[in-house]
């Protein structure tokens, strides 16, 4: 290869990827495909834990519309990780209402019992830590979002301690 020849190979999808693919496509007109990439996208996320610039080809490829496209979409919206991330990755709100009712002690507190700053990954590879905008449950903070599907509001520190603990645990690594 020269040096000039930089571009992102596609990812070669599984047979049940494009199935799943498929499934989504089938939802729209045939000259509206590409509005399943945000599905698309998702479905690369539950099996991968991220979107690789390789993945947003191989989506672009499968729906006709250029990687470009398919990157913007990733970068848009914050739920796409665009590098791996640990097993967990712990959303906490730190808009103002949150922030006001301790969404920001929240956060200090699990970068001290994680031993990582915000947006790090454990050596481990088992928990990122990251803010996020509002999750809207300002009156149940401090809240935060896990794997951005389990919402866990009131998070005091012996509740954020026994969150942790127990996805430890679960894990085998407590």
């Amino acid at each position: 290869m020269s040096a000039h020849h930089t571009a992102v190979q596609a990812m070669a999808f599984t047979d049940a990827t494009l199935g799943r693919f498929a499934r989504e496509v089938a939802k729209y007109p045939a000259e509206q495909k590409q509005s399943a990439v945000m599905a698309c996208l998702s479905i690369v996320q539950q099996e991968q834990g991220w979107v690789s610039p390789e993945a947003e080809k191989g989506i672009g490829d499968y729906l006709g519309m250029p990687a470009i496209a398919v990157h913007e979409v990733t970068t848009f919206y914050n739920m796409y990780n665009q590098r791996p991330l640990g097993k967990f990755k712990l959303n906490v709100c730190t808009n103002l209402p949150c922030t006001l009712r301790d969404g920001g002690k929240a956060l200090q507190h699990l970068e001290r019992k994680l031993g990582i700053h915000m947006g790090e990954t454990t050596a481990d590879g088992l928990f990122t830590l990251q803010q996020s905008e509002c999750l809207g449950a300002c009156a149940d903070s401090p809240v935060m979002l896990v794997n951005d599907r389990h919402m866990c509001s009131f998070m005091s520190n012996d509740k954020l301690d026994q969150l942790i603990d127990g996805l430890k645990a679960a894990e085998g690594q407590a």
